[in-house]
């Protein structure tokens, strides 16, 4: 069960869309960031990659008339708008929950209050959470492939 085609295909697919995030990145900005192995957000959407890699694979053993890929067919659809909706807003609001910190501080170092001795100190929130269509759409179509080729070479 744990060797399962389908779960093979859905962890490549994640997998595979983390590692390629440092590329991509690498090949736009010129900086080399391995931790983005790691990380939420980017292209593409590896939590996209998963479950389309997962669907593909149901599709192909199970038929794409089964039951089972018409639930898969639904998870992923909720996963997809959940990435580019749900998850997307939330680093829009941390983005600026951020800068309302930033400014809370200057007013306080501004006003030096002996009672206000101490600034506010957090760990700043991570924005970049969700994802733009784009790596969604690019997700999809990872998952599709990583979920084909690995039927091809997978031995049953």
């Amino acid at each position: 069960m744990f060797l399962s085609y389908p779960i093979v295909a859905s962890l490549l697919g994640m997998l595979i869309a983390q590692f390629v995030k440092i590329p991509i990145h690498f090949l736009t900005s010129r900086e080399l960031k391995w931790k983005l192995m790691f990380s939420t957000g980017g292209m593409p959407s590896s939590h996209t990659s998963t479950i389309v890699s997962l669907t593909t694979a149901i599709g192909l053993t199970s038929g794409f008339f089964s039951n089972e890929f018409a639930i898969c067919v639904v998870v992923s659809m909720i996963v997809m708008h959940d990435a580019t909706g749900v998850r997307r807003h939330a680093g829009y609001h941390a983005e600026v929950l951020n800068k309302l910190l930033v400014d809370f501080n200057r007013l306080i170092e501004t006003l030096k209050d002996p009672n206000l001795k101490k600034t506010e100190s957090r760990e700043k929130l991570k924005e970049l959470l969700g994802h733009q269509p784009t790596e969604v759409f690019f997700g999809a179509i990872t998952g599709i492939i990583i979920g084909i080729l690995t039927y091809y070479f997978y031995p049953f």
